[in-house]
C-alpha cells in the first residue's frame, strides 16, 4: 500500500537476556552484582512508578508496570545504569490524579530520579507536574494529548507517544487514501481529554485531504447506552462510509456492539484505545471485523524484529506471552531513562532532559525523537496501523501522516 512502509529495522540499545523469577508486584530490587552480566555496585538508581494498577486507568498503566518491571531486570542483569543497580519503586496511583501527585511525591522522597507517569495527561500530569518541581525528568509511557508537553508541564517532562496530532492524521489519511472512504459520524467520548482531542484531531485531517464530516456527536463513559446515537446515525439521509469511535474499555466495546447489532455495519476506526484484548473478546467474530485502529506497535516480528527475543523474556519472567501492547511502551520508557543517564553521565533531571532532546531512540514501539522543550517535547515517530477481523489483530504497518494538524 502506498504511504505505509515498513519502518527501519531497528536494533534494541540494550539487547534482551532472559532474566530469572519475576520481581516482586511493587518493587524490583537489585543486588549489588548480577548474575550473568557486568557486576554492579553502589546505591540503587531508584526509578520511580506513579502508574495506576487499579481503577479505569489500569488496562494501560498496569501492562505497562510489567513491561517496566522487565526491563529493570534486563539492565541489571547487563550491568545496570552508570555501574548502579536498578530498582524500580512502584506505587499505585489508583486511578485517582491526587492519589498520583502524592505518590509522585513519596517516591521523590524516597530517593528517586526519575519518574513514571501514567498513560494520560488528567491521570499523569499530576505526577509529571511533581517531577518537574523537583528538577527531575518525568515520562509516560502512552500519554498522546498534546497537553502532555514541556509547555504545559515543564522543560523536563516527556510523553513516548505520538501526539494524538499524528495518531488523528494517519487514520484519517488512511481511511481517505487507503481505503476509499469520503464521508464519516463521529462519536467523541467526552470523559477525558485524550478522546476529546483525538476526535479533534482526525476531523482537521479527514477535512484537510477533502473528507466530509456528517456529525460529531458526543458520548460520555460510565453512560452504558448508546441508543441515542445510532437513532441519529440512522436518521441521517445518506449513511456515512465510516464511523470514527474515539472511546475507551468498556463502553468502546457497547458502542461498537450497539452499532453492529442496530444494522450499522459500515466500518468502524479509531485510535489506540481499540489495542485492548478485552475489546478483542467482547466484539469477537460477530461483530469484530472491519475495525481499524492505530497504536503504539505490534506484538510480533512483523511489528519488530526483535520482538520474539522480548517475548521470550517477558514468558521467562512472567510464565505467559505478553497480553497486551501497553507492555511495550512502559519497557521501552525505562530504557529510554537508562541511555538518557549513561549518555549524560549522571541523573541529573536537567542533563538527562537534554539528552533526550538531542539524541534518537531504537525501541520496541519504533524511532522515536523529540523536538526540543519549546516544540513542546512534540514526539516524532510513526503509528502501527492494525486491523481488526473477527475479532483477530493483523498488523496493516507503521504510517506516518503527510499531514500533520497543529497541536
Amino acid at each position: 500500500m502506498k504511504r505505509l512502509a515498513a519502518v527501519l529495522s531497528l536494533v534494541l540499545v540494550l539487547g534482551l537476556v532472559l532474566p530469572g523469577c519475576a520481581a516482586d508486584e511493587g518493587t524490583t530490587d537489585s543486588g549489588d552484582s548480577t548474575s550473568g552480566g557486568e557486576a554492579t555496585s553502589g546505591d540503587p538508581i531508584i526509578i520511580g512508578s506513579a502508574l495506576c494498577q487499579t481503577g479505569i486507568q489500569a488496562p494501560l498503566d498496569e501492562p505497562a508496570l510489567r513491561g517496566a518491571q522487565l526491563a529493570v531486570d534486563v539492565l541489571n542483569e547487563q550491568g545496570g545504569i552508570l555501574g548502579r543497580p536498578v530498582e524500580l519503586r512502584a506505587m499505585d496511583g489508583q486511578s485517582d490524579p491526587v492519589v498520583v501527585g502524592n505518590v509522585a511525591k513519596q517516591l521523590i522522597a524516597e530517593g528517586a530520579v526519575a519518574i513514571i507517569a501514567p498513560s494520560d495527561f488528567d491521570f499523569g500530569g499530576p505526577a509529571s507536574r511533581e517531577a518537574q518541581a523537583n528538577g527531575m525528568v518525568g515520562i509516560s509511557p502512552c500519554a498522546s494529548s498534546p497537553l502532555y508537553s514541556s509547555t504545559a508541564l515543564g522543560d523536563k517532562q516527556f510523553t513516548m507517544s505520538m501526539w494524538n496530532t499524528t495518531m488523528g492524521a494517519v487514520m484519517a489519511e488512511y481511511a481517505y487514501n487507503e481505503l476509499g472512504y469520503r464521508t464519516v459520524y463521529v462519536i467523541t467520548d467526552d470523559f477525558i481529554d485524550y478522546t476529546k482531542s483525538l476526535s479533534e484531531y482526525f476531523i482537521v485531517a479527514f477535512e484537510e485531504i477533502g473528507g466530509e464530516v456528517y456529525f460529531e456527536d458526543t458520548y460520555t463513559q460510565g453512560q452504558a447506552d448508546a441508543s441515542a446515537q445510532v437513532a441519529r446515525i440512522k436518521d441521517l439521509p445518506e449513511q456515512p462510509d465510516f464511523v470514527y469511535v474515539s472511546s475507551y474499555m468498556p463502553d468502546l466495546a457497547l458502542i461498537i456492539r450497539t452499532l453492529r447489532e442496530s444494522g450499522i455495519d459500515v466500518p468502524v476506526v479509531g485510535g489506540d484505545s481499540y489495542d485492548d484484548p478485552a475489546l478483542f473478546e467482547a466484539l469477537g467474530t460477530e461483530y469484530g471485523s472491519e475495525i481499524y485502529f492505530d497504536t503504539h506497535s505490534y506484538m510480533s516480528e512483523e511489528g519488530h524484529p526483535d520482538y520474539p527475543a522480548f517475548e521470550a523474556s517477558y514468558e521467562a519472567k512472567y510464565g505467559d506471552k505478553p497480553d497486551a501492547v501497553w507492555i511495550l511502551p512502559g519497557y521501552d520508557a525505562v530504557m529510554v531513562l537508562a541511555e538518557a543517564m549513561e549518555i549524560a553521565g549522571s541523573t541529573d533531571g536537567a542533563e538527562m532532559a537534554t539528552a533526550m532532546e538531542t539524541s534518537t531512540f531504537e525501541l520496541l514501539t519504533g524511532t522515536l525523537e523529540w523536538g526540543d522543550a519549546s516544540t513542546g517535547h512534540e514526539p516524532n515517530k510513526a503509528a502501527a496501523v492494525v486491523e481488526l477481523n473477527e475479532g483477530v489483530p493483523s498488523f496493516i504497518g507503521w504510517m506516518t501522516p503527510e499531514f500533520l494538524p497543529a497541536p
